[in-house]
């Protein structure tokens, strides 16, 4: 297991690199004038040349890529060109947000998608069609349009939560709480329908398997052959599934957060990416990226504990 982790781990960091090294390189094609951008229209040739100077444009792309990898590797990922606030600052600030939000809303996608996939694949029945719909309309309807209908509804006609975050330094838990609601929401009602939909499909086929008839046929009762076999040996393909939904939520949250004015990664990236910031646009994809590693990583992890044939392979 020791090595599997070494191996994974090893992988990651190739990864890291090879994405900084393209996401560095598309930044590079497509900057256009930086300096221009933010001295101004009115900026003279000799005040651009002092910018790029000092932002190091002037230098050749290798040369500032290795300056900004020796500076990332030392925990340096530079400072904003636009409002000079440090890159480390500016993602410490916003990371509790939307890590906060998606975190909670990966629990509660997993513990009902789970108890609402296993209850339709036992019940079947009009239970099973109503999640089978339901996933359906929840693939078809965008986050963000729920996002809208709720803010609409719950917060401006309704009063029931703010219509925009209240979440700032030093505010209660109350503040999070109220702001983090409808966002959650937003994202729980796409991630369940899908999730349930692909936990009951998983629960389906491992019922169907002759291990199962074998139990059964041994006097073992139901409740014992569903959570003690049937659920661990399809908690796999239900791991996985989540594990991508949480990597689409990370993107899916940009514009969640700009329909909430939640001060998270969304807004960041958005404005970074409009002003073509690349220093704070490598750290929202770099941070971005090793999310994923470490989600993909630990789904690995959990599926080698619940499948031996995982950890022999």
């Amino acid at each position: 297991m020791i090595t599997f982790i070494l191996k994974r781990l090893g992988s990651g960091v190739v990864t890291l690199l090879a994405v900084s090294i393209l996401v560095f390189s598309l930044l590079y094609v497509s900057s256009g004038s930086i300096a221009r951008n933010i001295l101004g229209d009115q900026a003279t040739p000799e005040q651009l040349a002092v910018k790029e100077a000092e932002l190091g444009l002037d230098q050749p792309v290798i040369t500032r890529y290795f300056s900004w990898l020796t500076g990332a590797l030392q925990g340096d990922l530079g400072a904003s060109w636009f409002t000079s606030e440090p890159v480390a600052n500016a993602l410490a600030t916003r990371i509790p947000v939307t890590m906060t939000m998606v975190s909670v809303a990966m629990i509660l996608i997993a513990l009902i998608a789970t108890l609402i996939g296993v209850a339709a694949a036992v019940k079947r029945g009009w239970v099973d069609r109503v999640v089978q719909v339901g996933a359906i309309i929840g693939d078809s309807v965008p986050g963000f349009v729920i996002g809208i209908i709720l803010v609409t509804i719950l917060a401006i006609q309704m009063g029931l939560f703010p219509a925009t975050s209240t979440i700032s330094p030093g505010v209660g838990a109350d503040a999070w709480v109220l702001s983090l609601t409808l966002p959650v929401i937003a994202l729980l009602i796409n991630g369940v329908t899908g999730g349930a939909q692909q936990i009951r499909s998983a629960v389906i086929k491992q019922l169907e398997r002759d291990y199962v008839r074998t139990l059964r046929s041994r006097g073992i009762g139901e409740r014992e052959v569903l959570f003690k076999h049937v659920l661990r040996s399809a908690a796999p393909a239900g791991l996985t599934v989540l594990s991508l939904q949480l990597i689409g939520m990370l993107g899916g949250v940009v514009i969640i957060e700009q329909i909430f004015a939640l001060p998270g990664m969304g807004p960041l990236a958005v404005a970074a990416t409009s002003q073509s910031d690349q220093p704070v646009v490598m750290g929202v994809v770099m941070y971005t990226v090793a999310v994923v590693i470490v989600v993909n990583l630990i789904v690995d992890l959990l599926n080698g504990w619940l499948n031996p044939k995982v950890r022999a392979s």
